[in-house]
């Protein structure tokens, strides 16, 4: 995959075939002017760069939003801060909904056969007692659940993209909106962009949020430990979801491949962690430590991770208070994924719903690019309001299933696992939320 990031072309629509179009909407051809608010003077200029849509952040999010505008003939430039894809952490589990999305923007089938299909889900105690195992196929025969490897995720997307849409070491230092409506972004390397349309994907800390008036993620009282277990000769698992629950602490892990297991520990932590730590060998102790007496295939996928694939991440979410919380897009300027709603991995919905968040606002502004310029903001709009009841719900919810697992009261454990797993819980509704249609995107 050839990318460079500098002097690089402004990327075009695209028609049907791939193939740049000169026939774009008169409302995105460049034009000479000047504008200027009470805090910033912009003047066309050689030294302003001038671009139809602009995309912060080459994450799930950003590039899968680039992916399915491409599909309908719309081209972007992705500002990625880095200086290549990033690729590290471990893997991520995609529900039917996630490969719905995936197989609309037309991807799915190279991603597919890369990973095992997970069959169903065992919940053990941390004295390796079964607690409750279920079938996916047998509460929902549409189920399709794997644990996908980010950096191949990130890398299938990339290569459906011209070499020149994603451009790295390109980190935005000041966003600011003009009178006519266009964005200004400045980036700390001196380059100034001038956007008719900005898409901000740059995750749980965006600063694209935080200029629209959003708070900081909350931290939610636990922590996550997270690693990717490899075994040359084959991974002795079967194909199924292993969670085990204790007080206060969880873990579980699941086969991503004939070859690997993710796997990851949930701790409780009543204050934020400090500084992050990045020594693995640290990293590696402190996982062992804390689940020291539990079984013993859990300590080994410890032992044979990667140093590079070994992290430590505080858990945070921003529930979108109705009235409350800005909305999703501010003029022409939108977010989409973690930037807008970051939400606890208790439901493996994250992804997710950033891929559905990325095909909802591709078809939406697509048709409103057709109408012209008054159109956007009014479809910016009304994609912030088709997935505020969809997003809201999933991240106090996700929550809220944090919470009751990660409980350290003895007795209040005792009924978690005595009472509501093995008798209350029905599989069928606990992955409704699953439940997602999504057409193909065609030009």
């Amino acid at each position: 995959m050839a990318m460079t990031t500098s002097h690089m072309p402004r990327p075009s629509f695209y028609n049907s075939h791939g193939i740049r179009s000169s026939q774009k909407p008169s409302w995105f051809r460049a034009q000479p002017r000047t504008k200027h608010n009470p805090s910033v003077n912009i003047k066309a200029s050689a030294g302003v760069r001038k671009e139809d849509i602009v995309i912060v952040g080459a994450g799930i999010a950003g590039l899968a939003t680039a992916v399915s505008l491409r599909r309908l003939g719309i081209g972007s430039v992705v500002l990625e801060q880095a200086a290549s894809l990033r690729t590290g952490g471990t893997s991520l589990t995609l529900f039917k909904n996630g490969w719905r999305v995936l197989d609309a923007i037309g991807v799915a089938d190279n991603i597919r056969g890369q990973f095992l299909e997970i069959q169903g889900m065992v919940v053990n105690s941390e004295d390796g007692r079964e607690l409750r195992s279920f079938k996916f196929k047998d509460e929902d025969q549409t189920q399709e659940v794997r644990a996908v490897e980010r950096r191949i995720l990130l890398e299938t997307l990339a290569d459906e993209l011209p070499p020149e849409t994603v451009r790295f070491s390109s980190k935005l230092a000041k966003i600011q909106s003009s009178e006519n409506g266009e964005t200004l972004l400045q980036l700390t390397d001196g380059t100034t962009l001038l956007a008719k349309i900005v898409i901000g994907c740059d995750g749980i800390r965006s600063p694209i949020a935080k200029w629209m008036g959003f708070s900081e993620p909350r931290y939610v009282g636990y922590s996550a430990f997270r690693g990717l277990g490899v075994y040359p000769e084959g991974q002795p698992f079967a194909a199924n979801v292993n969670y085990i629950y204790g007080r206060g602490l969880r873990a579980g892990y699941v086969p991503v491949s004939p070859t690997k297991v993710y796997w990851f520990i949930c701790y409780n932590s009543p204050s934020s962690p400090g500084p992050k730590i990045t020594d693995p060998a640290l990293l590696r102790k402190q996982a062992k430590e804390l689940v020291n007496n539990w079984p013993e295939e859990l300590i080994r996928l410890i032992d044979l991770s990667p140093d590079e694939t070994i992290s430590k991440t505080p858990l945070v979410d921003r529930w979108l208070w109705p009235g409350l919380s800005p909305p999703a897009s501010t003029g022409k300027v939108v977010l989409v994924g973690d930037a807008w709603h970051p939400m606890t991995p208790n439901l493996g919905q994250g992804a997710c719903c950033a891929l559905e968040d990325s095909v909802i606002l591709t078809r939406k502004l697509a048709d409103a690019i057709k109408s012209g310029p008054t159109a956007v903001e009014g479809a910016l709009r009304e994609y912030g309001e088709e997935r505020w009841p969809r997003v809201f719900p999933l991240t106090v919810r996700a929550n809220l299933v944090g919470s009751l697992l990660q409980w350290d009261n003895q007795l209040v454990c005792s009924i978690r696992n005595n009472v509501v797993i093995p008798k209350l819980v029905r599989l069928g509704p606990v992955l409704e939320h699953t439940n997602f249609e999504c057409e193909p995107l065609k030009a």
